[in-house]
């Protein structure tokens, strides 16, 4: 069975595009996908679109056509830890919708996605991938070379990404999130991949590299490294396909 990629934007896609052979282009709707082969690996590319809507939905899709057994995020995001600077990448041991949950007089209280405290309660909180997934990354990330941003060398962490369906550049709403959730980069697609592919049964990882650390030059700082950070997490991606 292939493995599905998904990313938002063409520049975070493209390298594997690239990378692959026996490449054959379809659309979904709106959707370019591709189908193709990156080292002996069958595979499914996409560019999904901003936000979790377009992720869910054509996650979902590529599920009933081709069943792919795990299904990866590649792309950017925003740093939210402190000690995280551009061109770091971010592998998610969890994915959280940051902005599902009840609106009371005090604010928001975030729940896990799909459920409510009072219908359908739980006691999970986030998406978490397979522990194989994960150490698969661990060993690549122990000895994978990677393209130097800023004049120094991705620092690979594992942690908590947070999905949300804004663009956020505001420093002071970046630590508080960071304060009250302790997670290390904020997106808008990977908690609705891992969303979807818990309903659907199937793995799920997601893999991003900071474009910009979130607050006020954010818009500038994505346009300028999105093409060159966003290689460095599919290089990552190619690194896990040789072990799948």
């Amino acid at each position: 069975m292939p493995v599905a990629i998904l990313s938002a934007l063409g520049a975070e896609i493209q390298t594997l595009v690239d990378s692959a052979t026996d490449l054959e282009r379809a659309e979904i709707g709106t959707w370019p996908v591709w189908s193709g082969v990156i080292d002996g690996q069958d595979v499914i590319l996409a560019k999904a679109g901003l936000g979790k809507v377009n992720t869910a939905a054509l996650a979902g899709i590529i599920w009933e056509r081709h069943h792919p057994e795990t299904m990866l995020f590649t792309g950017v995001a925003g740093g939210l830890d402190p000690s995280l600077g551009i061109g770091d990448i971010v592998i998610g041991e969890r994915t959280i919708q940051h902005d599902w949950g009840v609106i009371a007089s005090d604010g928001l209280e975030r729940y896990q996605a799909g459920h409510f405290p009072f219908y359908n309660p739980t006691e999970i909180f986030g998406f978490t991938p397979s522990t194989q997934l994960v150490e698969a990354m661990r060993v690549i990330a122990a000895s994978v070379d990677l393209t130097p941003v800023l004049d120094r060398d991705p620092k690979i962490t594992f942690g908590t990404i947070l999905t949300g369906d804004q663009f956020l550049q505001d420093e002071h709403l970046r630590d508080q999130l960071f304060s009250e959730l302790g997670a290390q980069a904020i997106e808008m697609e990977g908690a609705a991949l891992g969303q979807t592919a818990a309903r659907l049964g199937v793995d799920h990882l997601v893999i991003r590299s900071l474009s910009d650390l979130a607050a006020g030059e954010s818009v500038e700082h994505f346009d300028r490294f999105v093409p060159q950070v966003a290689a460095n997490s599919a290089h990552l991606v190619v690194e896990l396909l040789r072990r799948l």
